[in-house]
């Protein structure tokens, strides 16, 4: 026990830094900082830290073309997350962000070569159904996305199935080289996405420097998260690290709740039960649930 608190609390760390990352996205926002440029800003300051630190870490990009993959992944992450959690309804959100394990099941067969078994079959069907009664309100005849906060939620949980599948077969390569890869993708493609949004309007110019303080302190936060990452996941088994983080979704909904950017309905609880018993059933040893 004495010798796992300390990556735990790593990983606790890391779950409460972006669980609580929609307050200071939504001050930026406030102040003049759309979530994409904020976004950019952040991992810009990250990779900047990697280039100090490890600058050879950027040729992996060449040598190892799968990087580009991982790259994609996590760039579409922060596009779609970030910008959903920044104006949208934070548990909806982060329960439609949270259905990772539906699309992981997809990547596994693609890009890993896992059949999808009984066990990864009733995960998916789980988190479809705990999607629907997310997205259901009394209004609609269906379980539909009903705004584009919903599709940007879905996009994220989609690229982080995506990012995490090409954690797993990338696991060869350095942790700086994977790190340089998703810092990279997180800035060039939030930026990309805010220059492309920019002239239809959707997507403000920075306005003032009031937002600063908030960018370069989360920007911190946001490596040091990291760190605490690759310190806790390197140190625990690969299921203990995956239960540990579903703690994100408690940080961001009591948090929300609490703050008034959002509030609980039948639906949200029993839906996020549901996405929760899947992603919780994903990262379960395979030793100990029948497939």
């Amino acid at each position: 026990m004495t010798r796992t608190w300390g990556p735990v609390l790593g990983l606790v760390f890391n779950a409460l830094v972006f669980g609580l990352s929609w307050w200071p996205l939504r001050e930026m926002h406030v102040r003049g900082l759309h979530p994409l440029w904020a976004t950019a800003f952040m991992y810009g300051f990250a990779c900047l830290c990697i280039a100090v630190v490890k600058p050879r870490s950027w040729r992996s990009l060449v040598e190892h073309p799968a990087l580009w993959w991982l790259f994609l992944g996590s760039g579409l992450t922060n596009v779609g997350f970030n910008w959903a959690v920044t104006f949208g309804d934070v548990v909806r959100v982060v329960l439609l962000f949270y259905t990772m394990p539906a699309w992981s099941v997809l990547f596994a067969w693609l890009l890993l070569d896992e059949r999808p078994s009984r066990m990864s079959l009733l995960r998916l069907v789980l988190a479809l159904c705990g999607v629907a009664l997310v997205l259901k309100t009394p209004d609609m005849d269906w379980p539909w996305p009903s705004s584009a906060m919903d599709y940007l939620a879905l996009l994220g949980g989609a690229s982080f199935a995506l990012n995490n599948a090409m954690l797993r077969k990338l696991a060869y390569l350095p942790e700086v080289d994977r790190m340089a890869g998703m810092f990279g993708g997180g800035m060039a493609l939030t930026a990309v996405a805010a220059l492309a949004g920019a002239p239809f309007g959707w997507v403000a110019w920075p306005q003032d420097y009031a937002w600063w303080p908030f960018a370069l302190g989360l920007a911190m936060l946001m490596l040091a998260s990291n760190l605490s990452l690759q310190f806790g996941a390197a140190r625990l088994a690969a299921s203990t690290t995956a239960l540990v983080m579903l703690s994100e979704i408690v940080f961001a909904s009591l948090s929300s709740v609490a703050l008034g950017a959002s509030e609980l309905t039948s639906r949200k609880v029993l839906g996020g039960l549901l996405i929760v018993v899947a992603a919780a059933l994903a990262a379960w040893p395979s030793g100990k649930t029948p497939d």
